[in-house]
């Protein structure tokens, strides 16, 4: 080997190039981020060939001294940082100092910029070092052509020139989600793609998702302390399959986070079905010196000081959101309530509360026939609840059990008895519709169909019995399951890894009704475990565990396993299909559906009602034409 000597600077700047500069989509967010940072209002970005040829960006910021121009394309030069307390608190998009350097060790790179007070612009040709009068009215161009010139090598890494274009375009798409009061227009091979306006947030958010996610999605505002969660997520049932618009900003800055997607997951767990994954555009805004930002040369990776409170404010707020079922939503909108989506920025929305008495069961002796929706007051329905605690004690008994004598003689001496005042209403306009409606008839003791205003409601009565338990079962969680001891020790045999999450978390696995020892090296025996899973696939259940234990903070995984034994529950106690019900006990599960949790969906995603309105219902019978 040589002796040890110093790089050259260009040698320098192009090992640092690997990391900034991956491909043009790099150049486009750099040089954009510095636009904004010197306060421009308006981004022209100019591609050719998919930014391999040329990324020209050209803003109306505050621009750059003449005596300053050779300076930014040096290293760590900068006009951001000044001390080491300002790394800090980081409170603008670049800092570094290293993009502009790097960008013009691996292409040909010229700035055009007229500063603010000064009578022309200049030019300055960072190849040839060479500075000169130009035209400009203000602001900066930035013009780098020919990227990887000097470095074949890195440019046959390069992807096509759609796929270099698609990348650029998508980077310009992140900056300006979060800037929508900045214009910003994109243009290839001197097509116009894109033109964006200024504009408010709901706006900024149509443009670039679409109408239909603005529309299908619901708002999300919280706020504690020095931490702030705005933007929107998308409803369970229209969440996709493939790949949809995923966003996370922190400070206005596009991340790649972990723990933030993994708040996602957890908030969406036991409500979206299959591979279904969540859109999602929510921002994050808290005080600089509680996330470093100075992770990596890209700056798209950050750090939580205290990544825990983090993690549960992400994860609270966003399951607030979905808490309210779509029967609240709709209720609250018809009721004249503030629509979410009309706001520029999302609220808190409400939590769903309980329907009068007036419309808690309908008589049996008549149909109920549809009415316009009226206000609903959300008043406490103590015959309401205890009918439905009745229907839910019954639905613990053996199907086999339940002969139709049985049936009749239960229907005629349950809590599910019409009370009085609502039996005795002598007119229809007396009676407020409910957003459910009222039952009609069980179908293959399956499905249960109900009339609404709207027209007819299909139920799965399953998936909704099981969704009310399942939440009720989570208000009431002690943290104390029955234990039962296992006649034959399940041997675990384990790795390094998962046997010290076990040493660790031994106090907390216990608290969740697993007894477990060491065996051997490299072997756990599972001697006891919660009473309802004792029969169950216990080792991928453990596995699953012992890995969340080990990835995100232990109380989080104990509510992870804690929901996935209470799903279980649930599910065994839910109602039977050919389990016969009466009409009262229908309805009593139709008002359950409407005062709780994401009644929209049963534990594993599935939806639990379906809307057919009185013009789908026409057009199947082609009735008006």
């Amino acid at each position: 080997m040589s002796r040890i000597h110093l790089l050259p600077d260009a040698l320098i700047n192009q090992i640092a190039a690997g990391e900034v500069v991956e491909r043009p989509a790099s150049l486009v967010k750099e040089l954009v981020e510095n636009a904004l940072d010197a306060g421009a209002r308006a981004v022209e970005v100019s591609l050719e060939q998919g930014g391999v040829r040329r990324v020209r960006v050209k803003d109306d910021g505050h621009g750059i001294a003449p005596e300053e121009l050779a300076l930014a394309v040096m290293r760590h030069a900068t006009s951001k940082l000044h001390t080491a307390e300002d790394l800090e608190r980081i409170a603008t998009m670049g800092f570094r100092g290293e993009a502009l350097a790097a960008i013009a060790s691996v292409c040909r790179l010229t700035i055009t910029s007229r500063a603010q007070g000064s009578e022309h612009a200049w030019r300055f040709d960072a190849v040839s070092g060479e500075l000169a009068p130009a035209a400009l009215e203000s602001g900066t161009v930035i013009d780098c052509a020919d990227l990887y010139y000097n470095t074949p090598a890195r440019r046959k890494f390069l992807k096509s020139e759609s796929t270099e274009y698609a990348h650029c375009e998508e980077a310009l798409r992140r900056v300006a989600l979060s800037r929508p009061e900045v214009a910003f227009a994109l243009t290839h091979n001197a097509r116009s793609v894109l033109h964006l306006k200024p504009g408010t947030f709901q706006e900024r958010l149509a443009a670039l998702l679409g109408e239909k996610f603005v529309e299908h999605s619901r708002p999300v505002e919280a706020e504690a302390g020095p931490v702030r969660l705005f933007g929107r997520v998308i409803e369970p049932r229209h969440a996709g399959e493939n790949r949809p618009p995923q966003y996370w900003f922190v400070n206005g800055r596009f991340v790649r986070d972990r723990m933030l997607n993994q708040a996602l997951r957890q908030a969406y767990a036991d409500v979206l079905h299959g591979s279904r994954q969540p859109a999602f555009a929510l921002f994050l805004t808290i005080d600089p010196a509680l996330v470093d930002v100075n992770v990596h040369p890209a700056k798209i990776e950050v750090r939580f000081r205290d990544s825990q409170a983090v993690f549960r404010f992400v994860l609270d707020a966003v399951r607030r959101a979905l808490a309210p079922s779509r029967i609240v939503l709709e209720q609250e909108k018809n009721d004249g309530g503030e629509a979410a989506a009309a706001t520029v920025e999302p609220s808190v929305p409400r939590q769903p509360s309980l329907p009068s008495s007036s419309v808690s069961d309908a008589p049996t002796s008549r149909v109920i026939p549809p009415s316009a929706p009226s206000p609903v007051p959300r008043l406490h329905d103590a015959a309401a609840e205890a009918a439905y605690l009745a229907f839910a004690r019954s639905a613990l008994a053996p199907v086999q059990e339940m002969n139709e004598a049985s049936v009749a003689a239960h229907a005629k001496s349950s809590a599910f008895d019409v009370p009085a005042p609502v039996a005795e209403i002598a007119s229809d306009d007396a009676m407020a519709t409910p957003p459910l409606g009222y039952a009609l008839a069980q179908l293959h003791g399956v499905y249960l169909l109900a009339q609404n205003a709207a027209g007819l409601v299909l139920v799965d009565i399953h998936a909704a019995h099981e969704r009310i338990l399942y939440e009720h079962l989570k208000e009431s969680w002690d943290r104390t399951p029955n234990v039962q001891r296992l006649l034959v020790p399940l041997v675990l045999a384990v790795d390094a890894r998962e046997y010290a999450t076990w040493e660790e978390q031994r106090s907390t696995l216990e608290r969740l009704g697993f007894d477990i020892g060491a065996l051997g090296p490299g072997q756990l025996a599972v001697r006891s475990a919660p009473a309802l899973l004792a029969q169950g696939a216990l080792e991928p259940l453990l596995r699953a565990l012992l890995h969340e234990l080990s990835e995100f903070p232990q109380s989080l995984a104990v509510e992870s396993f804690r929901d996935k034994i209470l799903a279980t529950m649930a599910c065994h106690g839910a109602v039977r299909a050919n389990r016969p019900l009466t009409i009262p006990e229908m309805n009593a599960l139709l008002r359950a559906m409407e005062r709780t949790e994401r009644s929209d969906q049963c534990n594993h995603g599935r939806p639990t009602w379906v809307q057919l309105s009185l013009t789908e219902l026409d057009r199947l019978f082609l009735r008006g034409r």
